[in-house]
């Protein structure tokens, strides 16, 4: 219980800070006895509260594009988020395990890519073609639904191409990752891969630590931050690539 209620406290604390508390909650479940698909589920249910907290507390700053209003992309996050989180039950448990360090490893290389070597911008971009930005927003809808970790940094970075500032882009993934996660939720609830009492336990720890991640926000530095979830997703990577092969 308290090895579970540690991780959520430190997944929510992270995910305020930094992002990548998934990489917290998927190993302690596992080493907890879950199957790597059911600890995927049973995470993504217990961060869905401090999500929609943290997407609800951004509201003011949420706005669409030229290209994609945000009612769109919500509408577009609904049915991708229910389409992944379908074929995650889809998927078999041993086909899963065997996915997961190269998801983990795709997540990690898009951390890093967004913290350290993407150039940020204050002024918007030229926004891509309608098409482009539908195709863009379904396919991370589809990927967050399905595993969800790194699903922030990929949706800045479609989220710029779609003409947002760095400022707004934050604002709208915030909030669009609440309402993916909305629809995986409404799927994971009738699934016997959900594991209540560990979900509960972390639940509780991920929302004590959201709170405490964001009075730590103004006072730890956030290169330090980064590189910490850099060098935990490396070592999550190489423990499951290990494990699975």
């Amino acid at each position: 219980m308290a090895p579970l209620l540690g991780a959520g406290l430190w997944a929510g604390a992270q995910n305020a800070l930094a992002g990548g508390g998934s990489f917290i909650t998927i190993p302690a479940l596992m080493l907890a006895g879950l199957d790597a698909r059911s600890a995927n589920i049973t995470s993504s249910v217990a961060l869905y509260p401090g999500q929609v907290a943290t997407g609800v507390s951004g509201r003011s700053m949420v706005a669409g594009t030229s290209t994609l209003s945000f009612r769109a992309m919500a509408v577009i996050g609904l049915i991708g988020g229910a389409l992944g989180s379908a074929l995650l039950l889809l998927t078999p448990g041993a086909t899963f395990e065997g996915l997961l360090p190269w998801l983990v490893l795709f997540a990690t290389a898009m951390f890093g890519w967004s913290a350290f070597g993407r150039a940020q911008t204050k002024t918007p971009r030229q926004p891509v073609a309608r098409w482009v930005a539908i195709v863009l927003q379904g396919t991370i809808s589809v990927y967050g639904g399905y595993f969800g970790g790194g699903l922030g940094f990929l949706m800045v970075a479609s989220l710029s191409l779609v003409g947002l500032t760095a400022r707004a882009a934050s604002a709208n993934k915030n909030a669009l990752a609440a309402v993916i996660n909305t629809s995986s939720l409404i799927v994971f609830l009738f699934s016997p891969g959900l594991v209540w009492v560990p979900a509960l336990l972390l639940a509780a720890g991920a929302v004590a630590g959201g709170v405490a991640g964001s009075w730590m926000l103004r006072r730890v530095p956030e290169r330090a931050l980064r590189i910490v979830v850099m060098c935990i997703g490396m070592v999550l990577t190489i423990a499951l690539f290990i494990r699975a092969y």
